[in-house]
């Protein structure tokens, strides 16, 4: 007697829809290794699920995935809208290969006019809102908000700098002297004059800059009058700053309080979508977004889900206006009042200034796509002349560089950096701590085995040897080590030790006097050559190898500076923040503290006697 076989693809899924209940909720798709395929929402789960068990009228797509599910997952919601949130919050988390994903998404600036210290503090914030004062964003991009806080400095002399630099000032720092700053940090001015000030940013950056303008105009009149003439330029100054805000966004859109716009373009089965920021009536830039989607998918398929998942963990406007019509539009608006606790209004703008700012937008996204297309086209090529020159079966998709940065072997680090068809993937950069334990520091050799060891062992650990099918998103296809023959030998014994043997290796030598343009390339078992000077796969690698020489000594030194503030007391147990700091006033320096004696170390505020002597002995050695 033989087992049954189990039950795959779409009689699976009728097997599942028998015990389906007719409610909201979200379901997912697996494959056989457990990979999520699809992340869905129904209104009711039992009808939805039954279109999939049917297993015929469906387009490639849909039908690919049926065949690939070998289990179903369900969860029951409230509500659709309950589910729709759910749905977008898994999308993000889990990209299956199947949904419509939102890549590229990072966290957008803000301005923050900080209240938590008597003169309040103007600054650039990302992440949680935990301090004390007052939000103003989003900002397309960080360009965009420290261009605004520079012009900001210009028109009302907030200070900018942290809480220890302003208790520590003598003088006026050097933005007092370029007239970006009143400097109530030595008392320039007073309270009350640098909060009419504070008032005076806040209210431009709730879109009252009219009557800002207009008030400081009447000062400046006046104070021409009076004669006081560089108070009066002064205040010309500040209005000339304030305007050349409002005349450089471009977009200043009339009776548009607080709305974000999203315009899609569709060519060459890419999906491009912009998105207009505008606040306090104030356009506060765009961000153009290039969506995973199949050239199946329809425009509103993707626009739809590509809102729900940008608004997963972001602030939600009042309006929300669309290029495009989407289904269920009163559901996400229900769906966006439940996670914002407002109204929120989904419009499809058909005249007026919001339909031509939704086809600015379209036409944005339009240009962003060609820009794209165009970028991609020219990497491909790039990546032809690659395989060529390093005698590549095909084009590779994707490129991992390794270099590492020491001085004299101390806060070692190795950099994994990332190249395919669309650039630089800089979410797949990787550092690596080199602990020098079983060789000697600076050793390179030793250094780039530990670091490619390290790499493929837990390569192999989770995406098994390359050969699966999606595999190639993680598996490389070239590695280029900075470094001539040796550093080459080094990470082909790892690889072979390992078990790798498909993947191209090659190793690019600095020329003669680190002169660029005259490289060395080694590749295993090939005598080493050069490249034409002009050639363009010769600029592409330089390119390559001077991004991953970038990005070593940057996290070099962002570990170098990191340990310069470590303290032999941070390595004591029961020593925090305030007893550290108190032993630290006490003796002056962690060498004095660790010259005190026990009797001298207990009289210290906050250290009892058994603590003065665990001290004590973590210097002394006595166990």
């Amino acid at each position: 007697m033989t087992d049954s076989l189990p039950l795959v693809g779409a009689e699976l899924i009728r097997d599942f829809v028998t015990r389906l209940p007719s409610r909201p909720g979200v379901y997912r798709m697996f494959d056989e290794k457990g990979d999520c395929l699809y992340v869905g929402k129904a209104r009711n789960l039992k009808n939805r699920v039954s279109n999939y068990a049917r297993g015929q009228g469906h387009n490639n797509r849909i039908a690919l995935m049926i065949s690939q599910t070998r289990n179903m997952e369900f969860v029951v919601t409230a509500s659709e809208a309950e589910a729709l949130l759910l749905e977008a919050n898994l999308i993000k988390k889990l990209k299956p290969k199947f949904n419509v994903i939102l890549r590229d998404d990072k966290s957008f600036p803000y301005i923050l006019i900080a209240k938590e210290h008597a003169f309040a503090q103007l600054a650039k914030h990302r992440g949680a809102r935990n301090t004390k004062g007052s939000y103003y964003g989003p900002f397309a991009s960080a360009g965009a908000v420290n261009s605004a806080i520079n012009t900001l400095q210009k028109a009302f002399l907030l200070r900018s700098c942290n809480d220890s630099v302003f208790a520590n000032r003598t003088r006026p720092c050097l933005l007092y002297q370029i007239k970006r700053c009143s400097a109530p940090c030595v008392d320039y001015i007073d309270k009350p004059a640098y909060d009419v000030l504070v008032k005076n940013a806040e209210d431009f950056l709730s879109g009252k800059s009219v009557a800002v303008k207009a008030e400081m105009a009447e000062r400046m009149q006046a104070a021409a009058e009076a004669m006081e003439f560089e108070t009066a330029a002064l205040l010309r100054d500040r209005i000339q700053a304030m305007s050349f805000v409002t005349q450089t966004q471009g977009i200043n859109p009339q009776g548009i309080e607080e709305a974000d716009v999203f315009g899609l373009a569709h060519e060459g089965g890419q999906f491009c979508i912009q998105v207009f920021f505008i606040r306090s009536g104030q356009n506060w830039g765009t961000r153009a977004y290039f969506p995973r989607a199949d050239k199946s998918n329809t425009d509103a398929e993707v626009l739809a889900s590509f809102i729900s998942q940008f608004y997963d963990d972001k602030p939600i406007p009042a309006q929300i206006m669309l290029s495009h019509e989407v289904e269920e539009r009163e559901l996400l608006e229900e769906a966006f009042a439940t996670h914002s606790g407002h109204r929120v209004e989904v419009l499809i703008p058909q005249r007026g200034e919001k339909k031509a700012l939704v086809d600015h937008a379209v036409q944005n996204a339009r240009e962003a796509n060609g820009r794209k297309m165009a970028e991609t086209s020219s990497q491909e090529k790039l990546l032809e002349g690659v395989a060529r020159v390093f005698g590549l079966a095909q084009s590779p998709r994707r490129i991992e560089i390794y270099d590492n940065s020491h001085i004299q072997g101390a806060h070692a680090v190795g950099c994994m950096v990332v190249a395919g068809p669309e650039g630089f993937m800089k979410g797949q950069y990787r550092k690596f701590n080199i602990k020098a334990e079983d060789f000697q520091a600076g050793d390179d050799f030793a250094m780039m085995k530990e670091m490619l060891t390290r790499r493929f062992t837990r390569l192999i650990k989770e995406h098994g040897e390359g050969d699966g099918e999606g595999e190639t998103v993680h598996w490389p296809d070239l590695l280029l080590i900075d470094g001539g023959q040796g550093q080459l030998s080094a990470v082909k014994s790892v690889l072979d030790d390992l078990g790798v043997h498909d993947v191209a290796l090659v190793g690019v030598a600095k020329g003669p006097d680190r002169d660029a343009g005259r490289e060395h390339f080694h590749i295993p078992g090939k005598p080493s050559f050069m490249l034409e000077a002009r050639d363009p796969v010769l600029y592409y690698v330089q390119r390559l190898r001077d991004e991953a020489h970038r990005f070593a000594i940057g996290a070099h030194r962002a570990k170098r500076s990191k340990a310069i503030g470590v303290s032999p007391l941070d390595e004591i147990p029961s020593i925090g923040p305030t007893r550290k700091k108190a032993l630290l006033m006490a003796f002056g320096s962690a060498k004095a503290v660790a010259r005190a004696n026990v009797a001298d170390l207990a009289a210290v505020d906050g250290v009892s006697s058994a603590l003065a002597q665990a001290i004590f002995d973590h210097f002394h050695g006595d166990a």
